[in-house]
């Protein structure tokens, strides 16, 4: 099993900065990728960013490419989501996630954090 906790979210003004933490534990070995996701009440999971375990390919969701960035720390234990720029629309539920796959698809991903609520006012 691997486990995931997420933490740094909280409320921002339109235009300030967060950087939200996934800390990961168990057998993370037998994953292959980490992915961000976000949810609103009454939506599906949207797909944010997603980064492979040795850091050599990420990717982005249109709607924060040049405003966000995902990185994992050297001891490839935790995966961070630095989120600059931020807007109202980034308000939502974030998500972590670990799978075999490198893939933008929530159902692919096996494991998941519990969330953090990050909320931008206008």
């Amino acid at each position: 099993q691997v486990q995931l906790v997420e933490s740094g979210g909280g409320l921002v003004q339109a235009g300030g900065s967060l950087r939200l933490s996934c800390a990961a534990s168990g057998r993370t070995f037998s994953t292959y990728a980490v992915g961000w996701f976000r949810q609103t009440p009454g939506k599906e999971r949207e797909f944010v960013a997603r980064i492979t375990w040795s850091g050599g390919a990420t990717d982005y969701a249109d709607s924060v490419t040049g405003r966000f960035t995902i990185s994992i720390d050297n001891a490839k234990t935790t995966v961070y989501l630095q989120m600059n720029s931020l807007k109202p629309e980034d308000t939502a539920v974030y998500y972590c996630a670990a799978g075999q796959i490198f893939t933008a698809s929530a159902r692919a991903f096996p494991y998941w954090g519990q969330g953090t609520q990050v909320t931008v006012s206008s």
